[in-house]
C-alpha cells in the first residue's frame, strides 16, 4: 500500500498493518517476565497494546504525534508526548521497541503533515533511524535489549553497521517477505 493510499484511512495517526504486527509478535515472544518497555512512535496504541495484552510487562507508549497520543490513549495505552526517548531518565527500560517511519521518500515529494511523518524516513529511509540509534542506549537498563523494524527498502545491513558503531550487536529474529519490501525485527544488544 502506497503512502497516499494509508494517508485516506485515517489522516493523521499511522494505523495497523503487516509491520506492527510482525513487530507485536516478535517481542511477545521475547519479553521475559515483568519487564518496563517503551514503545517509541506508537502510532494507534497497537503494538503497545498488543505487548500489554499478551504479557506481564507494563508499557508506557511515546509519539510526537498528537493524534497518536489521543488515539493511544483512547485504547488504554499509557501514551506519552515526546520525541524519541528524551524524556525518560537513564537506564529506565527492560525493552525499547520501536517502528521508525522508514520509507525513502524524495524530498520533492513530501508532504508536511503527520502521516508523511510516520512514514517518511527521509532520503534513505533512515532520517529518524539513526537519531534513533544514537539515543536509545541511554534509556535501556544495563541488560536492556530494543527491538527495531527495519525494512529492505531501508538497507538491512546499513542499519546493522549503524547500531554497530552506536555499541549494539544487532541479530535478525522476525522476517517477512512482501512483493516490494522485506520487512526483519532486529534485536539490539550490548
Amino acid at each position: 500500500m502506497g503512502l497516499e493510499d494509508r494517508r485516506d484511512e485515517e489522516p493523521d495517526v499511522y494505523q495497523p498493518a503487516e509491520d506492527s504486527q510482525l513487530l507485536a509478535e516478535a517481542v511477545c515472544e521475547r519479553l521475559a517476565g515483568d519487564a518496563l518497555v517503551l514503545e517509541v512512535g506508537t502510532g494507534s496504541g497497537y503494538v503497545a497494546g498488543q505487548i500489554a495484552d499478551e504479557t506481564d510487562a507494563r508499557v508506557i507508549a511515546s509519539d510526537l504525534n498528537p493524534h497518536a497520543v489521543r488515539q493511544a490513549r483512547s485504547e488504554d495505552v499509557e501514551t506519552v508526548r515526546a520525541d524519541l526517548v528524551a524524556p525518560f531518565r537513564d537506564g529506565t527500560f527492560d525493552a525499547v521497541v520501536f517502528n521508525p517511519p522508514y520509507l525513502p521518500t524524495d524530498p520533492e515529494n513530501e508532504w508536511d503533515d503527520w502521516m508523511e511523518r510516520a512514514l517518511s524516513g527521509g532520503e534513505d529511509g533512515r532520517a529518524v533511524i539513526d537519531p534513533f540509534l544514537e539515543t536509545v542506549g541511554r534509556v535501556l537498563a544495563p541488560d536492556g535489549v530494543s527491538y527495531l523494524l527495519v525494512s529492505s527498502l531501508t538497507g538491512v545491513d546499513d542499519v546493522v553497521e549503524r547500531a554497530g558503531e552506536e555499541g549494539f550487536s544487532a541479530v535478525a529474529v522476525a522476517d517477512e517477505s512482501f512483493p516490494f519490501e522485506t520487512l526483519t525485527i532486529l534485536e539490539l544488544l550490548r
